[in-house]
C-alpha cells in the first residue's frame, strides 16, 4: 500500500511533518510506502533523523504551496504545481490510497470535491471525528464542520456513513446510531431534530442501521448510549471546540487520564472525509509532529479498510 502525505501542509511544516513521518514509520504496515509530496530541497533542508534515505518514503516534488491565506477554488486552480494538487492528481490516478494533509482545508475539500468526486447517492459528504469514551471504546461524531446547515434527509444520510465507519474502520460490529437533540424524547429538539427524527427511525427499523434515538450531550464520553453521533456542522464543531478547550484546560492544570487524553486531538490526527470516492484525511493547521504521525496512521488504517466500496454499496442499491 502506498499512502500520501503533504509534507508542505500545517503552520509547522516541513519541520513537523519530516519528525511526524520519521515517528509513523515505527508503527506502519510492513509493505506500506509513505509518499510525500513537497518541496524536496525543503524537506532535505529538514531531514535531521535520516527519513528521507529510508526505503520506506518517496519524495514527490511540488514546486508550489498553497498557503492558509489563499482563495481556496482560485490556488488549487493556478497552483498546480502545489503539495495539495499534486497529492490529489496521484490519488485520482490510483498511485497512492489514501492522502491526508494539515494545509489548507479549503483547499483540500476543493479537491475532495473536483478532484475525487462524492459517491453517487450521498447528499452531502461530511467530517467525522472519534473521541475515546470512558469505558475505554470510541465514539464518533458527524458532522463537525463540513455543512453548518443540513436538511433532515442529509442527517439520515449521515447515520448510514457514520454506521460503516465505525464498523469498518473503528472496529465496532453493530455501532449505535443517535440523533444529538437537548432530550432524549422523540418530539424534543428544533425543527430539524424533529424533522430528522422519523427519517432515522425509519432507517433503523429498515434496518440500514441501528438507530436508538435521541442523545444528549452530556452522553457523548459515556459510550452508555450510542457509539455513532450525528448532527449539522454548526452544531458538531461547537461541540467538537468544546470538548478541545476542556482537554487544554485540564491539561495546563496538569490533568492527566486515558479518557483526558482521548480528547487530544493530537491522538486522533485528523478528520476523515467521508462519503468521497477515496481516502482523505484532513488535519489540524497547527499540527505537531505527534499529530502528524497519528494523521499518517488514520490514513493507513482508513486506506486498508472497504469502507469506500461499502459507501457505494449502500447508496447504490
Amino acid at each position: 500500500m502506498r499512502i500520501g502525505l503533504d509534507a508542505m501542509g500545517g503552520d509547522f511544516a516541513p519541520r513537523v511533518t519530516v519528525e511526524g513521518a520519521h515517528a509513523a514509520l515505527t508503527h506502519l504496515s510492513e509493505g506500506t510506502i509513505l509518499v510525500l509530496f513537497g518541496d524536496r530541497r525543503a524537506l532535505e533542508a529538514e531531514d535531521t533523523c535520516g527519513l528521507l534515505a529510508d526505503p520506506r518514503i518517496e519524495v514527490v516534488h511540488a514546486s508550489e504551496v498553497i498557503a492558509m491565506g489563499d482563495h481556496p477554488v482560485k490556488a488549487f486552480a493556478q497552483k498546480g504545481d502545489s503539495s495539495i494538487v499534486v497529492g490529489f492528481r496521484h490519488l485520482c490516478e490510483g498511485d497512492i490510497a489514501g492522502f491526508a494533509s494539515a494545509g489548507s482545508t479549503g483547499a483540500m475539500m476543493v479537491g475532495c470535491m473536483q478532484a475525487v468526486g462524492q459517491i453517487e447517492g450521498v447528499i452531502r459528504p461530511a467530517i467525522a471525528t472519534a473521541f475515546k469514551t470512558v469505558s475505554g471504546g470510541d465514539v464518533l461524531l458527524l458532522d463537525v464542520g463540513l455543512n453548518a446547515d443540513c436538511k433532515p434527509e442529509v442527517l439520515a444520510q449521515y447515520g448510514t456513513i457514520g454506521s460503516i465507519y465505525a464498523r469498518e474502520t473503528l472496529g465496532i460490529p453493530n455501532p449505535r446510531v443517535a440523533l444529538l437533540n437537548i432530550g432524549e424524547e422523540p418530539e424534543k429538539g428544533n425543527l430539524l431534530t424533529k424533522a430528522t427524527y422519523p427519517l432515522m427511525a425509519e432507517r433503523g427499523a429498515a434496518g440500514d442501521y441501528n438507530f436508538v434515538g435521541n442523545v444528549e450531550g452530556k452522553h457523548l464520553l459515556t459510550a452508555d448510549v450510542a457509539d455513532v453521533v450525528v448532527c449539522d456542522g454548526f452544531s458538531g464543531n461547537t461541540l467538537l471546540k468544546t470538548v478541545e478547550g476542556f482537554h487544554h484546560i485540564l491539561q495546563a492544570q496538569g490533568f492527566s487520564s486515558p479518557v483526558i487524553e482521548g480528547l487530544n486531538y493530537e491522538n486522533v490526527g485528523g478528520t476523515p472525509v467521508l462519503g468521497i470516492n477515496s481516502t482523505v484525511i484532513i488535519g489540524h493547521g497547527c499540527s505537531s509532529a505527534r499529530a502528524i504521525t497519528n494523521m499518517i496512521l488514520l490514513t493507513e488504517r482508513a486506506a486498508r479498510t472497504d469502507m469506500v466500496s461499502q459507501f457505494k454499496k449502500a447508496f447504490n442499491r
